[in-house]
């Protein structure tokens, strides 16, 4: 059978991890309920568009692994055909085929017999868009002019409802976006999609009940001493995640005061990896120089509480869709796309290659800073006076 995905997840793994994707699960709380990293979780998804595989089943027709093992002994007994197919009340040309296809009397095995017919079974069905060329040249012609699938599919069948063969539903203009094993329609067609998805999500999905994008017990930015935004002494942070491809993410720490950046490599994206792999990394400042954190609204920084335990130190939250408010570490993740760049699977970096590009970063002057580098600038406030 093919494999979905990466290796790793079982069969019943990978229905578990289908049924929980339509009900609106994201990556990160499917892989912790799998015990998988999301980007795992990602890998199994993005090879069908987030479009559910449709389970297979047996035709009545064919012959069943059980009545293959029948014949198998009836063969081992010395039976004819005949006798064998009057006890599984099927056709005696329908054993014989059976036999005959499957090595003869002396080798045929019923496991292998199943297998085969299975596997033979697997034939590639033409979409309706592969079949029409027409209909399919005039529903990519109507994306490209920004029209979305149900605008394309309400208006052929309002415009000419006799035309039947002028007809198609906007899930399967959908899925001949998303799903590119179909090769109907070009890659680059999702991209006119006012919502800009690369996987689908089925009608059905939903979030109604869980919890996300709370944090709980978060401090509001708002409530953040005034010292912090007045810039008048390090030890003050704004930390983010910028992303690659495949799910992939880099932390980054950067000092309000200094605009010194401290990048950090994650495993995913939960709250676990990202708040656990902080707390090491931080461990590695001098005394004194981390006094505060201050961290967008996203729940990969739901175990906040974690965080000021181990380290001490409090964080405070942004309030939702306020990017400006961490304008330092916004503004720092665009410098930092020269290293990074958006379209590069992030986990290849390791932490020594995260530190080298940090250092450079580092080094390089800043207009702001009256062209100091953020490395002179943060060495010279924590260095001891004389």
């Amino acid at each position: 059978m093919q494999q979905l995905g990466r290796p790793g997840l079982s069969a019943q793994q990978k229905t578990e991890l289908w049924s929980r994707w339509r009900q609106g699960q994201s990556l990160s709380e499917i892989g912790r309920a799998l015990g998988k990293r999301a980007g795992s979780i990602y890998g199994v998804l993005a090879a069908y568009g987030g479009v559910t595989p449709c389970a297979r089943s047996r035709s009545a027709r064919t012959l069943s692994l059980a009545e293959r093992e029948e014949i198998s002994r009836g063969l081992a007994e010395r039976q004819s055909v005949r006798a064998i197919a009057t006890r599984l009340t099927r056709s005696p040309s329908t054993v014989s085929r059976e036999i005959a296809r499957n090595r003869g009397r002396a080798k045929y095995r019923a496991a292998q017999a199943d297998d085969r017919a299975w596997a033979l079974a697997r034939r590639p069905k033409v979409f309706l868009l592969a079949r029409n060329k027409r209909l399919r040249h005039f529903v990519a012609q109507k994306l490209q002019e920004d029209w979305s699938p149900e605008q394309v599919a309400g208006w052929l069948a309002a415009t000419d409802p006799g035309d039947s063969a002028m007809r198609v539903s906007h899930e399967t203009i959908y899925r001949s976006l998303y799903l590119q094993t179909r090769g109907v329609l070009r890659r680059e067609l999702v991209r006119r999609l006012r919502s800009k998805r690369t996987m689908r999500r089925g009608k059905r999905s939903s979030t109604e009940g869980q919890r996300r994008g709370q944090i709980i017990g978060a401090v509001s930015i708002r409530d953040r001493p005034a010292e912090i935004a007045a810039r008048l002494k390090p030890g003050h942070w704004e930390g983010d995640l910028i992303a690659g491809a495949g799910n992939t993410h880099v932390a980054t720490l950067v000092e309000r005061y200094s605009r010194y950046v401290i990048l950090v490599r994650v495993r995913g994206k939960d709250t676990a990896n990202v708040v656990g792999a902080l707390i090491q990394k931080v461990r590695d400042l001098p005394q004194g120089l981390l006094l505060s954190l201050t961290w967008d609204r996203g729940t990969e920084f739901a175990a906040h509480k974690l965080f000021t335990v181990q380290t001490g130190v409090p964080v405070y939250f942004c309030d939702p869709k306020s990017p400006w408010q961490r304008g330092t570490n916004e503004n720092t993740n665009g410098l930092l796309r020269q290293y990074l760049p958006s379209g590069l699977t992030l986990s290849t970096y390791s932490q020594q290659d995260l530190d080298i590009i940090a250092l450079r970063l580092n080094r390089r002057p800043r207009r702001t800073l009256g062209f100091l580098s953020p490395r002179d600038k943060i060495t010279g406030a924590v260095a001891p006076t004389r």
